[in-house]
């Protein structure tokens, strides 16, 4: 790799983190787990010390946490809120001790005292205290530069407004921790997506009074700014702390050598589950002050601590099985079966092998003895074979050579970007003739983004698939609806409900129309692309008879891989008297050429929640058709956000930190009303 792949290499990390970090700190959600962010900071700093001329302003060697928001005033901090190196391993906490001793030029024996103290997982704050009274709390910020959160940290009960002791420093910014606690967000879990964002995001509320409302915590652990306190080491201060009427964590321990250190991390890890808060390590600080003085920092972490994080959450279980699944495409996914397993508070009794070849590189087999991992809420999987504990009689697990649904051979294609045949296996038949393959597209074509009937969920597909109601799309439309009143579950309002949302939805877009049909590797996007160039469905069936399908090849989006899926889709008859039948059933509106003098021209929308009378689709249909925009994300971009019932609070939040206008669906309504 020469010089320019390194640094193109480096600054893609870079970029990486910086979009990592925005969503961490500013919109309060994180995109990974705690291990990946920091292995990711662990590489740039790798690769700047190798190669000396890489440099960038966004490099965690140089920043700390990320801008401050602009909904709050900006206060520098007396004394930096640094972050901290991180240790993964008993041989990472062998070579921290190690450049310390060497640092202070001491001997191997030179014995140091430490305070270990559990990592909580919440968002850091600093309190100034003048004369025994709380005059100003700032968040870290970016490190440096904080925003001034006072108001709403004076909500926090922890959080003493004034302290009388004879003692107490005559100025000092004590820091810590502001958290939830298990308990109480379990009564707020219906808004906030774990303790962390929700100790963030209302920690950040523009009006105190809804900060209030939330159960936060907080724990005292170290302090910034300092004036006349006489203290001589951590232990000393913690206790102090406690005296001075804040809270500290009850695990903080005064230990030291590395196996001490090793059996307290083991201990508290055995714990972690048990405890009321999140921890997600454990935090080692050279106990005595005049020590932290002579080491000082490097980059943006002192010398004298480092952070031992913990590993994703796993248990040991037993393979029972594997079954396979199969998907809208044809996609067979292996799942491991297993016995019951509690990790992390979850019952785990399902573990992802994700493919074949997974499979055969990890040896995995029926009655395996496994270690199964669960991080946050990624899906939890194997991640090694104990070998000592298999028996001798196992046998590999062989992936099945046809489908177990239909019979039809299963095939790795040829994936013409790679230049490699797919990891994943397929099922040879991609029409309604298998039937897992044929209940999965099913279940698409009623989804929100295509036909969007409601009432009309995956169970009920099932139900009616094995009850031979529906075989194909175009069933739907004819459903025997006495048949159905008369089935258990069911009854004549809800029949009539269902026959209702039927009915309604008989008038579709010709775009949503191709998206319902679901076409391997045809998205909404390239749906939209497909309809703006065919105008309608008379033409899509033109196209389909005449098997000319690589004029599609000149649409900006599509290529080979589209053009294949789509020629393999119609050369199946059934697809062809699918689409046929569905035509002759259905009003699908035209594709129309967006109009470009609307008055949502130039206009940026994002839509989120539920819509009262209409789908988001719809929704996004009308914006469309007046010359506006949607997209995804809340950004800059953005120029209004309309939400719905039950919006998601992060983008509600995130907008309103951005000055973006927040609007209903009855304000767009009224905008929209004014074009036609």
């Amino acid at each position: 790799m020469n010089n320019n792949e390194i640094k193109k290499n480096y600054i893609k990390k870079i970029n990486t983190l910086t979009k990592l970090n925005e969503s961490y700190y500013n919109n309060n959600y994180s995109l990974i787990t705690d291990r990946e962010y920091d292995l990711l900071k662990k590489e740039i700093l790798s690769l700047e010390k190798k190669y000396s001329f890489l440099n960038h302003k966004n490099s965690p060697s140089k920043i700390v946490g990320f801008k401050p928001s602009k909904n709050f005033n900006k206060v520098n901090h007396k004394v930096p809120m640094l972050s901290l190196g991180n240790a993964f391993s008993e041989g990472d906490l062998i070579n921290f001790e190690k450049k310390i001793i060497n640092y202070l030029n001491e001997k191997n024996n030179f014995k140091i005292e430490y305070v270990a103290e559990p990592k909580i997982d919440g968002i850091s704050a600093s309190l100034t205290y003048k004369n025994g009274k709380f005059t100003q709390g700032l968040s870290r910020g970016d490190g440096r530069t904080g925003e001034d959160i006072t108001a709403n940290l004076k909500t926090i009960k922890d959080i003493p407004h004034m302290i009388i002791s004879k003692n107490f420093p005559e100025e000092i910014d004590i820091r810590g921790e502001v958290f939830i606690k298990k308990k109480d967000f379990e009564k707020i879990s219906d808004k906030f997506a774990n303790p962390r964002n929700a100790a963030s995001g209302s920690l950040r509320q523009k009006n105190p009074e809804d900060t209030k409302k939330i159960p936060l915590r907080f724990i005292a652990y170290t302090f910034g700014f300092e004036k006349n306190m006489r203290i001589k080491n951590q232990n000393e201060f913690l206790n102090k702390l406690s005296e001075w009427g804040f809270k500290t964590n009850p695990f903080n321990k005064l230990t030291s050598g590395i196996k001490n250190l090793m059996d307290n991390y083991k201990e508290i890890e055995k714990k972690r589950n048990n405890l009321d808060f999140d921890i997600d390590g454990i935090v080692y600080k050279i106990n005595d002050f005049q020590l932290q003085k002579r080491l000082g920092y490097i980059a943006n972490a002192p010398r004298w601590a480092v952070a031992h994080k913990f590993s994703a959450n796993s248990g040991i279980s037993k393979i029972l099985g594997i079954d396979i699944q199969i998907g809208r495409t044809g996609a067979l996914t292996p799942v491991a079966k297993i016995k019951p397993v509690n990790i992390g508070g979850v019952v785990v009794s399902n573990a992802t092998l994700h493919n074949e070849d997974e499979i055969s590189r990890k040896d995995i087999r029926i009655g395996d003895t496994v270690e199964i991992e669960r991080a946050g809420d990624v899906i939890p999987h194997i991640v090694s074979v104990d070998l000592k504990k298999r028996k001798k009689k196992s046998q590999k697990f062989l992936f099945p050579s046809k489908c177990p649904s239909c019979g039809s051979k299963t095939i790795k294609e040829y994936n013409l970007v790679t230049k490699k045949k797919d990891a994943v296996r397929r099922c040879s038949s991609e029409g309604f003739e298998c039937e897992k393959v044929g209940i999965e597209k099913i279940k698409h074509f009623v989804s929100k983004e295509a036909f969007n009937i409601d009432g009309f969920g995956k169970k009920i597909v099932e139900n009616f698939w094995n009850k031979k109601l529906i075989k194909l799309p175009q069933d739907i439309f004819y459903l025997d609806y006495k048949k159905i009143e008369n089935m258990e579950g069911w009854g004549k309002q809800s029949t009539s409900n269902l026959k209702y949302s039927i009915d309604t939805r008989k008038n579709i877009s010709f775009e949503r129309f191709i998206y319902a049909l679901g076409i391997r590797h045809i998205g909404l996007e390239n749906a939209r692309l497909i309809a703006k160039s065919l105008k309608s469905a008379k033409n899509l069936l033109i196209l389909s008879k005449s098997g000319n399908f690589e004029e599609l090849l000149n649409l900006d989006g599509m290529g080979v891989t589209q053009i294949n899926s789509i020629k393999n889709f119609f050369s199946i008859q059934t697809n062809l008297k699918v689409i046929t039948e569905l035509t002759n059933i259905l009003s699908i509106k035209n594709s129309v050429a967006a109009k470009k003098d609307g008055l949502l021209n130039n206009k940026i929308f994002m839509l989120t929640g539920k819509l009262e009378g209409m789908s988001r689709a719809e929704a996004k249909s009308l914006i469309e058709q007046n010359s506006g925009s949607i997209i995804s994300n809340v950004s800059k971009k953005l120029d209004y956000l309309i939400i719905g019932d039950k919006p998601t609070k992060r983008k509600v939040d995130t907008a309103k930190e951005m000055n973006i206008k927040i609007l209903n669906q009855y304000d767009l309504l009224k905008m929209l009303n004014k074009t036609s």
